[in-house]
């Protein structure tokens, strides 16, 4: 069967960095007409980075901050939001698996077409590779994240015996998905015996120079650690240290990113772009009247706006504009801002997650609740045009995995160097350890206050295992209490596969989980 395979279209043969995002899959190619120059292997590179802005939505927010005890989603409508999903009445599910999959097509194809290439140099193979695996990485540890087992396959689908293998996966394990990928990347970043670095990229922050906006180095070390973590809370049976797997990485970066103090707070706010603490963030861009990228997610996360007096819930802010169209607005739990993160204590973060003043006036506050804060809204958002960039790897994060390594390792030394570098930056005084179960769960807290609304809760409560009794826990204070008992449920800890894609596997994958809890 003869194939072809989606690539980029290449609007400009010399690509810019800051816009590599912004062309768009626009022609088939012949595998053989392809892979020639170094633009065309950039060009399938950036197809890696496909879906992004699909998947990192509103909806997404909703699953992995407001299916947490952090997020508040005011619905009881909402099926994201208050988790009556299943196999067929699942419309996060479709948009992630569709996206996600699509995605790890393209790399693999970027992947064969590269390594098959006869007429680019060498140094140009391994750093297109290494930015391609590290994007094929990503996608998988986004589905195994999500949907914990998933079909895990690097094939280049080139032809009908290929496409129907594919086509006919099961779930495999995680684990071993996980372990599968961290190798390849640990193939990539390499490092001689004395610790200097050899591998491919450089060895930088992600967002200097030509890294910027770009899968590299460092969200390859990224990538390793947390699906290292992911592993060392969920496999039993291997006897791989994987947090030790997980420091080896990490420990690398902070040479390079240096004492967390040096970047500023204000750089947490999601209008900041390409702040050099950054790892990877989704890009976003909006300009009335020409080609523009553009999030829905700050309509949600913006205080109550009036029309008629230009006010945000009473209050005067001139740099939201008078255009932005607000809807209906999630909140901070009352067990985040009453006791992770009250208004009463130190935390120099509470005027960033949470919006309780503008300039010293405070808000109306309905409901007698806080808004989501600063770090969400989107200045001169013109209706729910949200420019904003949203932070889903930062080295604050790196800092705090390193904090729970030592946790697991009992380092003393270690844990406390790590967190309070976080704790510290936010104006909070020094953590000592008493005991390693108050320290696990100061960690957690932590994790909370510095990454709030950053893609990541569900993902720490999940992997944790904790996940199902905090969210009946926390949630009882906030949502309708006849939503509790009937809708979620400990498969909910998961997404379910569609029902369609069961059925196109030929029944090789099923949702196990969902059909024991009765779904």
């Amino acid at each position: 069967m003869k194939r072809t395979i989606i690539l980029l279209a290449t609007l400009a043969l010399s690509l810019g960095c800051n816009k590599f995002l912004e062309e768009h899959p626009t022609s088939f190619v012949e595998r053989g007409d392809f892979y020639k120059s170094d633009a065309q292997c950039r060009s399938a590179v950036n197809s890696c980075y496909e879906g992004l802005r699909t998947v990192y939505s509103t909806t997404l927010f909703t699953h992995l901050e407001g299916t947490t005890d952090l997020v508040y989603v005011p619905s009881v409508s909402d099926v994201n939001a208050i988790l009556d999903i299943n196999p067929s009445q699942c419309n996060i599910s479709k948009t992630l698996w569709s996206a996600s999959y699509k995605a790890v097509m393209y790399c693999n194809a970027a992947i064969a077409g590269i390594e098959g290439s006869e007429t680019i140099s060498e140094e140009s193979r391994r750093d297109f590779l290494a930015e391609a695996k590290t994007m094929r990485a990503f996608w998988y540890y986004l589905l195994t994240s999500c949907f914990g087992d998933v079909p895990f396959y690097l094939d280049d689908v080139v032809d009908q015996q290929t496409m129907d293998k594919v086509a006919h996966l099961g779930r495999m394990s995680a684990v071993e998905t996980r372990k599968t990928l961290i190798e390849d990347l640990q193939g990539c970043f390499t490092y001689d015996d004395e610790g200097n670095y050899t591998g491919a990229l450089s060895q930088v922050r992600a967002n200097d120079g030509a890294e910027k906006g770009r899968a590299g180095w460092a969200m390859g070390m990224m990538l390793i650690g947390k699906m290292a973590l992911w592993n060392a809370c969920t496999d039993k049976d291997s006897g791989t240290d994987w947090y030790a797997v997980a420091a080896g990485a990490l420990e690398k970066l902070v040479p390079v990113y240096g004492e967390l103090s040096s970047y500023p707070l204000s750089d947490l706010l999601f209008s900041v772009k390409d702040a050099p603490e950054r790892i990877f963030e989704v890009r976003h861009y909006y300009e009335q009247g020409t080609l523009s990228y553009a999030g829905t997610l700050a309509q949600n996360c913006m205080p109550s706006y009036n029309v008629n007096s230009n006010l945000f819930d009473g209050v005067s802010i001139p740099m939201l504009g008078t255009d932005a169209k607000v809807g209906t607005c999630n909140r901070p739990t009352s067990y985040f801002y009453t006791i992770l993160q009250p208004d009463n204590g130190k935390d120099a973060r509470v005027d960033i997650n949470q919006g309780r003043r503008y300039n010293g006036q405070a808000f109306n506050n309905g409901l007698g609740k806080p808004w989501m804060g600063p770090k969400f809204w989107c200045p001169n958002m013109y209706t729910t045009h949200d420019s904003n960039n949203y932070p889903l790897f930062r080295y604050a994060d790196a800092l705090l995995m390193l904090a729970e390594c030592s946790c697991a390792a009992r380092d003393k030394a270690g844990f406390e160097r790590y967190i309070n570098e976080v704790r510290q930056r936010a104006g909070l005084d020094a953590y000592s350890v008493g005991n390693w179960s108050d320290a696990e769960l100061e960690l957690r807290a932590e994790r909370a206050r510095e990454l709030f609304g950053e893609f990541q809760r569900k993902f720490d409560l999940v992997r944790w295992g904790v996940w199902y009794d905090t969210v009946r826990e926390y949630w009882k204070a906030e949502m309708d209490a006849r939503a509790i008992p009937v809708h979620v449920q400990p498969c909910h800890r998961y997404l379910p596969i569609p029902s369609e894609q069961v059925v196109n596997s030929g029944y090789a994958l099923n949702n196990k989980e969902y059909n024991e809890n009765g779904l």
